[in-house]
């Protein structure tokens, strides 16, 4: 019987394939977890109050069960019956209390501990901390309870063991692509089997009009795994934009050898995506090598994807140069960057403009992913009238306050100065700079631009605009006029409006509607800092309110 164990634990180790010292192991816990539950029978007692240890040779295979008491300074007892169940249930320690007899004294031993006196009686070198030993006979594992008790818990630690490896050996596979078949296909998606487990691909991870059925072959991209109970629970994805990059990988090896860098991929699953590629090589051209001789490498990365059509596009460094190539295949006549607001405007001939958009916002929606940029597509009719627009409101904002004719205020524009604020923000001696004008007209226009601003500051005061508002970035002084003349004159004021009625409210071209949605937002913060604060103080007022009934 002996070397019967150690033949167990091979044989389990082999079909397994786990280590044969994690099976002896579990084998020990369920010899000493039969003991335990025998011996306490024996005694009246619960197996809690016990410990026993169990040991298997791992030469002779021979069985060593020892029940083990441990030397205290005070002799401790589970609170109740009750509290040793709740602690079992929630895999905790239970809580402890001092074990006295009928009497109320001290014991001076019970079935798991004793006392350090006691021990020295029977072992006068023993220490607190340390084990009496007391050696059991083998009849504590023997009996059909014992063994069948034993046979269950090896089963499930097994069971546990082989799930923790497959955890490991899966956790290790997120972001790479596994092959399994269809065990199971419904609305909710479908069951793979990979083997050795099971993974599970949600509908919404699979391509439109994609349909599967039991026993077909399938390729997903494990995007997570879950530690479950019983195994690991693993998700798959088809429409991951990762999966188009790893299918990239598979067809060309110059990705696989570094050679080629993926800068980013954007996919609308099962019609178009778009892959940015970098090559280290400058004798290797990176769209070429992607899309393979007559296009066989994307060809196949195509099929895979039902189809999807893929468009290769070569990275660059220059945010413009590289937003030029994503809207492919539309011709861009001009990119404005907004790096403030990480917005691009491109400008685009009336008759590309819906191949610039695509079929449902999908050309510049994907360019937009790819590129980390938001994009505002307009034609050059559409860009030329709102320039218009723009220099029209700027110019007169500029004549009427500075008192000067449209050529003058076209050429401060022109010139970066875009307010009367932008005036006062450098020096005469820079103004002067620009052509037609000297130092004394320089100084003239600041002293216009100054009694300006002293002006709108009056009318502010008599307005009510709070200094808060005033304060706020992005605002200039034509701004804030009009905001104080439309009754606009707190933060909560700006805050309570929608974007639509900002504008509304002020003069044409003085916000777009990007502008006018970060002053909103940005009108809006201080209410997010009152609520943090409100929670604040409630979580605080029971800790608050339960002192003075303390010291009461």
């Amino acid at each position: 019987m002996a070397l019967e164990y150690l033949q167990i634990a091979e044989m389990v180790a082999r079909e397994k394939d786990i280590e044969k010292e994690q099976v002896l192991e579990v084998m020990e816990q369920a010899i000493q977890m039969a003991a335990r539950k025998k011996l306490a029978a024996e005694l009246g007692l619960q197996p809690l109050e016990l410990t026993v240890q169990a040991h298997i040779d791992r030469v002779s295979g021979d069985v060593h069960i020892k029940r083990l008491t441990q030397v205290v300074k005070m002799v401790m007892e589970v609170l109740s019956p009750e509290e040793a169940r709740t602690a079992v249930r929630e895999g905790r320690e239970p809580e402890m209390r001092p074990a006295c007899d009928k009497r109320g004294y001290p014991l001076k031993s019970n079935p798991s501990q004793i006392l350090l006196a006691e021990a020295q009686k029977i072992n006068p070198n023993v220490q607190i901390g340390e084990f009496l030993m007391e050696d059991l006979p083998a009849k504590y594992f023997d009996g059909r309870v014992a063994a069948q008790a034993a046979k269950q818990v090896i089963f499930q630690k097994v069971k546990d063991v082989e799930r923790a490896k497959e955890l490991e050996v899966y956790k290790d596979a997120v972001g790479t692509i596994i092959s399994g078949i269809i065990k199971r296909a419904d609305f909710n998606g479908a069951l793979i089997d990979l083997g050795r487990a099971e993974a599970w691909l949600p509908k919404d991870e699979t391509i439109q009009r994609e349909t599967f059925k039991q026993g077909d072959r399938i390729r997903a991209y494990i995007y997570k795994v879950n530690p479950q109970a019983r195994g690991p629970q693993i998700f798959v994805s088809r429409t991951h934009p990762q999966f188009l990059v790893e299918l990239f990988k598979e067809q060309v090896p110059e990705i696989q050898n570094g050679t080629i860098e993926v800068m980013g991929a954007a996919r609308d699953p099962g019609f178009r995506a778009k892959i940015a590629v970098k090559s280290y090589d400058r004798n290797l051209d990176p769209v070429g090598a992607c899309v393979g001789i007559r296009g066989v490498r994307v060809q196949a990365v195509t099929t895979e994807l039902q189809g999807e059509r893929v468009d290769i596009i070569e990275w660059s460094p220059n945010a413009a140069e590289f937003l030029v190539r994503a809207m492919q295949p539309a011709q861009v006549s001009k990119v404005v960057l907004d790096e403030d607001d990480n917005r691009i405007e491109v400008v685009v001939p009336q008759d590309n403009l819906s191949l610039a958009i695509g079929r449902r916002g999908q050309n510049v929606r994907l360019a937009s992913i790819l590129t980390g940029w938001d994009i505002d597509v307009m034609t050059d009719a559409e860009e030329s009238e709102r320039r218009t627009n723009e220099y029209n409101v700027l110019s007169s904002n500029l004549m009427q306050n500075l008192d000067v004719d449209e050529v003058l205020a076209r050429l401060l524009i022109a010139e970066g100065f875009r307010s009367i604020d932008d005036l006062l923000k450098v020096g005469a001696e820079e103004i002067s700079t620009i052509e037609g004008l000297d130092l004394g007209i320089a100084q003239e226009l600041q002293n216009r631009a100054q009694t300006a601003i002293t002006a709108a500051a009056e009318r502010l005061a008599k307005l009510g605009v709070t200094e808060e508002l005033k304060a706020m970035p992005g605002m200039t002084a034509d701004l804030i006029v009009a905001l104080g003349e439309k009754g606009i004159k707190t933060l909560d004021d700006l805050g309570d409006l929608a974007t639509d009625e900002l504008q509304e409210m002020l003069p044409a071209g003085l916000l777009n509607d990007k502008q006018a949605q970060k002053l909103i937002m940005a009108a809006r913060q201080h209410w997010f800092a009152e609520e943090e604060d409100d929670e604040d103080d409630v979580e605080a007022t029971p800790a608050e309110t339960a002192q003075p009934a303390a010291t009461a």
